[in-house]
This record gives structure tokens, sequence and C-alpha cells, in this order.
């Protein structure tokens, strides 16, 4: 069944032509895309904005935000008030605590995957910092930049400073290639250099560097390029 194509304004709060509401509860909660999910905790649009524009904002803005800024990041969005901010952050936090798993662990670095491939989607790089405890179970996965254009202009202050602040034994750093090419570029292999050093002297262990696009990933650690000398000869 096609999804919703078509809205309409409605005394500014929008309703789908075809009820999206209707749509995933005939067909269950994995039906809407992420937006879709976004327009059915919103519930409605704004004064200025459609419900569908509205969700579309509200997602990019949770793609590149931390816990601590969150909300305060939402209510730049013109119309945005305080109760759809805080829905949208306690929505998430709900489903963070539900799904949280205290015995599990990344067994691999690429196991890190899954939780980080909605960033796959997104048209802007999006630099993460996976912080790992000693039981190499994910503390929290943290944004350090966007839509840079430049990688090498990450500080290792920016990546390491709430890791330490964590006591994390170890970090997975990732980010995505909106290209789609997921081979490392030479600021990626730079930078990864770089960071790996600063890991070093901290007593933080870089397990990985992972690359991700909508269709594949490319591993430092599975392709053994974590080593200095190895990182060097392929600049």
């Amino acid at each position: 069944m096609k999804k919703i194509t078509e809205y309409k304004g409605i005394n500014g709060n929008d309703k789908a032509k075809i009820d999206i509401r209707e749509l995933t509860f005939k067909h269950g909660l994995a039906y809407p895309s992420d937006e879709e999910l976004i327009m059915l905790i919103l519930g409605s649009g704004t004064k200025k904005m459609p419900v569908k524009a509205l969700a579309k904002q509200v997602f990019s803005i949770i793609a590149s935000s931390n816990e601590e800024n969150l909300v305060s990041n939402l209510l730049r969005i013109d119309g945005m008030g305080i109760s759809k901010a805080l829905t949208i952050a306690a929505a998430l936090e709900l489903g963070k605590r539900m799904n949280k798993a205290p015995q599990a662990s990344i067994g691999s670095p690429s196991e890190v995957i899954p939780f980080i491939k909605s960033y796959a989607m997104q048209h802007q790089e999006h630099f993460l910092c996976v912080s790992l405890n000693g039981a190499r179970e994910i503390i929290s996965i943290r944004v350090i930049c966007v839509g840079s254009g430049n990688i090498a202009v990450i500080r290792s202050s920016d990546v390491f400073s709430e890791a330490i602040k964590e006591h994390a034994s170890a970090v997975i750093l990732c980010h995505n290639h909106p290209s789609g090419n997921p081979m490392p570029s030479d600021d990626d292999i730079c930078t990864t250099m770089r960071l790996y050093q600063a890991a070093e002297i901290l007593g933080i262990t870089l397990l990985d560097h992972i690359i991700i696009t909508k269709n594949s990933y490319f591993s430092f650690s599975e392709h053994d390029f974590l080593d200095e000398e190895k990182m060097c000869n392929l600049l």
C-alpha cells in the first residue's frame, strides 16, 4: 500500500488525506516512516507549519542533537512550543529506557551498526562517538558534529571529553557518507590516526571507526587499519 503523499491544512492543524493513524492501526507500528512516527507523536502541526513539514524539521533536530540540548534545539523551530518539545523528548527517553539491555554487550565493533544506522539516511555528515564501559556495553551515543564538510576539523577534546566524564573504557567512532561511497577519504584516515593517538594517551581504547552509507559500511578494524604505520601507508 502506498504511504501518505498528500496533506492539507485545516485551521493550522494538519490532517492526512489518508490518515496515518488509521494506516498504522491497521498495519502496525513498523509501517510508518521515522517522520510519520513523529507525526503520530506530535498529533498536529502549528499555526505556521503543517504537521508533515514540522515532523521533517523535528527529525532533523533529533538527528543532530544530544540529550542535553534536544529540547532547546526543538524550541528553535518556528511555532514549536514547550509542550510539543517535551512530548518529543519524553517519547525518546521512554523508548531509550524501555530498550535498555544492561546485560547486552558489543561483541565486535560492527555490532554497533544497528544503533546508528538511522544516520545513514542523513543528507549531511554526522560524526558520532559511541562510549562503552569495561563490559563493552553502550553508555551513550553522542553527535560530535554535523555537516562540517571537513572531518579533519574535529578536535580530540570534542570526541573524548564526555567519554572521560562517563568513565568510558572504549569508544567506537562513526560517521556517515551521504555520497554512498563508504571508502575512507584521506581526511578520514588522518583524523582516525590523530584520534587513535589521543585515545592511547588518555587510556581509552579506540575499537573502530565505522563509515556507514545506506547500503554498506567500512570498518577500520575489520580492514586492520587501526595501526599508525598502516594508516600512514594509506596516505
